[in-house]
């Protein structure tokens, strides 16, 4: 016996919707593809994947690719409101052109550093320079690594994607307050029972922009 559906505020809600067709999938490829910035549209490669566990992944962009994946999982992608749906798409795609680990640095430069230094120890027999420089290296690395994977960028990808709506027709406030939905969203789709530290911090952050929170997210959990 099929489960009813509650289709209120755009999103498919029960568990048991075989057969039933919510989201074209051309047609929403189409869709998204008209949504992002024209700059990103060359760089970015839409796949549809209903094997993965997550609505959507962009693969970490690695400075070698001409192009990036960003793969959605249509199953649970037509779970959430178009709103929502188009803003969790355009932080993804901004996540994707933000990331970016070959963007200089102060983290980088010590890092090359430390490398070259561990090298010049090696060579000269200096097992506690060796040890230094590693570890220098490795804290540099885990810099740059968190600056890529952090809170940090995550609200910049948000703030990002919450300003390219605002070319779609989208008001800020609406735009905010759809994203806030679709991170709220996502986790119970993808099995999780509660939201991440940084999927915490970026609805603090966007709350900011729909008036409903005076409370900035500290400096000191972006570092």
């Amino acid at each position: 016996m099929p489960c009813p559906l509650d289709l209120r505020n755009g999103r498919l809600r029960g568990d048991f919707w075989h057969g039933v067709t919510v989201v074209n999938p051309n047609a929403e490829i189409g869709r998204l593809r008209e949504l992002m910035p024209a700059t990103a549209r060359m760089k970015t490669k839409l796949m549809l994947s209903d094997r993965q566990l997550n609505v959507i992944k962009a693969e970490f962009p690695r400075p070698w690719q001409s192009t990036h994946t960003v793969s959605i999982n249509l199953d649970l992608w037509h779970r959430l409101a178009v709103a929502e749906r188009d803003l969790l798409f355009l932080r993804t795609v901004s996540w994707v052109t933000l990331a970016n680990v070959l963007k200089p640095n102060w983290y980088q430069a010590m890092a090359g550093a430390g490398l070259a230094g561990g090298v010049v120890e090696l060579l000269q027999g200096d097992a506690v320079g060796v040890v230094a420089a590693a570890g220098v290296t490795a804290l540099a690395g885990w810099q740059i690594w968190r600056g890529v994977t952090g809170p940090q960028i995550e609200m910049v990808a948000d703030d990002k994607a919450v300003q390219v709506s605002l070319r779609r027709g989208y008001d800020q406030t609406d735009a905010a307050a759809a994203l806030i939905r679709a991170i709220e969203a996502v986790p119970p789709l993808e099995g999780r029972q509660v939201l991440t530290v940084n999927e915490l911090l970026r609805c603090q952050n966007l709350r900011r922009q729909t008036w409903r929170s005076e409370f900035s997210v500290p400096e000191s959990y972006l570092r």
